[in-house]
């Protein structure tokens, strides 16, 4: 009997059918024989293309199949294609697929979003803050942080457009101030920006004719936000030194990380930026005046170092004001070392990391960044990185 190998991604406590996936063609199907446990595959198999699993065990006979509930189809658990359940189709909400511990990238970056001298023009990038790379349509958002604007940027385009904001700097609700982070809400197909210089989060519907945002949250001062696969909200207050999860339409939210002022305790933050949140809702946190990385379980009073923490430097234990974080289902994190000038590696339980792209000091040459403050991967595993004094998007195909 041959075996098929894939990695899937399990899905907790979500209901039948509940997007799982940034690939919003994905949805959780719940496995026989569970309650609140599934699958995360690619929903649009054709339902006559599936057989039923065996009645009384709940097997599949052919090795690449495995049994699911799937009720718009069946009343009977069937066997699903184990193909359309592989992370490279449905990549998790905030995770990037697991990249090969050996994995390396091209050294020289390649500019896929502005680059020119910083200005307004559609190709052009002012002090750029943060990326979101949307799979689904080969798309970048990115926010335009002193042109006051959010820019979609096709990937492969010369040109950006502007799909938030860019009517000057304002506290209208057509304006943006001073935008430092965004992402795309695939559940309700809009963008969610945190505004540093209004001090509110928004959500700007990303249908064509929209021509201005509402408030989800305000008097807050977020740097960094994310959702999880259980449609929660997180967002980083810097001037409080706390990290929240909100639900949608919550003003209030819960303290998941920090909330006990600014200090180098663990259950304490100082300037908290970015947040990455894994399945099980273990937040990680940019403590960027803390030159480290805290790892939050869920329900935890105190925090753990998993990264930095012995202060300022640019050997390969120190970080320096870390900025973006992103993690994979393995557990290595990859850190926006931002006045390093470098991104660097740091698999779970490691003392100190690996610098994968820049560390060439401060520059503008292609191995170069001048203070790299974001950074995500698409499905691809290419690494793209917002490097913002050189007014530009760089990135780095995988090798």
């Amino acid at each position: 009997m041959s075996v098929v190998r894939v990695q899937s991604q399990i899905c907790h406590g979500i209901s039948e059918y509940d997007q799982c996936s940034s690939n919003s063609a994905c949805a959780c199907f719940h496995m026989a024989g569970t309650n609140n446990t599934g699958i995360c595959g690619f929903q649009w198999v054709t339902c006559s293309e599936l057989r039923a699993c065996e009645h009384t065990t709940n097997h599949c006979h052919e090795s690449d199949h495995i049994c699911i509930r799937h009720p718009r189809c069946h009343n009977h658990p069937v066997c699903y294609p184990v193909s359309m359940i592989d992370q490279p189709i449905c990549p998790p909400i905030t995770m990037i697929p697991n990249i090969p511990a050996n994995a390396r990238w091209a050294q020289n970056g390649v500019t896929v979003a502005g680059g020119h001298e910083p200005g307004n023009s559609t190709n052009q990038l002012f002090n750029p803050w943060d990326l979101f790379v949307d799979d689904d349509d080969q798309t970048m958002v990115i926010a335009d942080r002193k042109n006051h604007r959010i820019v979609q940027w096709k990937i492969g385009d010369t040109n950006g457009q502007v799909v938030a904001g860019g009517t000057g700097q304002g506290n209208r609700l057509d304006q943006l101030d001073t935008p430092i982070d965004v992402l795309i809400d695939k559940k309700t197909d809009s963008l969610i920006i945190s505004e540093r210089g209004n001090r509110r989060v928004v959500r700007w519907s990303r249908r064509s004719g929209t021509i201005q945002g509402e408030i989800l949250i305000d008097n807050i001062d977020s740097y960094g936000l994310v959702t999880d696969g259980h449609g929660y909200l997180y967002i980083s207050n810097a001037l409080k030194h706390e990290v929240r999860r909100y639900q949608i339409g919550d003003k209030n939210g819960t303290i998941v990380a920090g909330g006990h002022g600014k200090g180098t305790g663990l259950n304490q933050l100082n300037y908290p930026h970015c947040i990455f949140v894994d399945q099980q809702q273990t937040v990680y946190v940019s403590d960027t005046y803390n030159h480290r990385v805290m790892k939050w379980n869920k329900g935890a009073k105190e925090g753990i170092v998993v990264a930095g923490g012995q202060g300022e430097g640019n050997a390969l234990t120190p970080v320096l004001y870390p900025n973006e974080l992103v993690g994979d289902g393995l557990g290595t994190l990859y850190i926006a070392d931002s006045l390093n000038h470098r991104v660097i590696r740091w698999p779970k339980g490691a003392i100190q990391g690996t610098v994968i792209v820049g560390g060439n000091g401060k520059g503008a040459r292609a191995n170069q960044f001048n203070s790299a403050v974001s950074l995500s991967f698409d499905r691809h595993r290419d690494l793209y990185v917002v490097d913002t004094d050189n007014h530009r998007v760089q990135r780095f195909s995988i090798e």
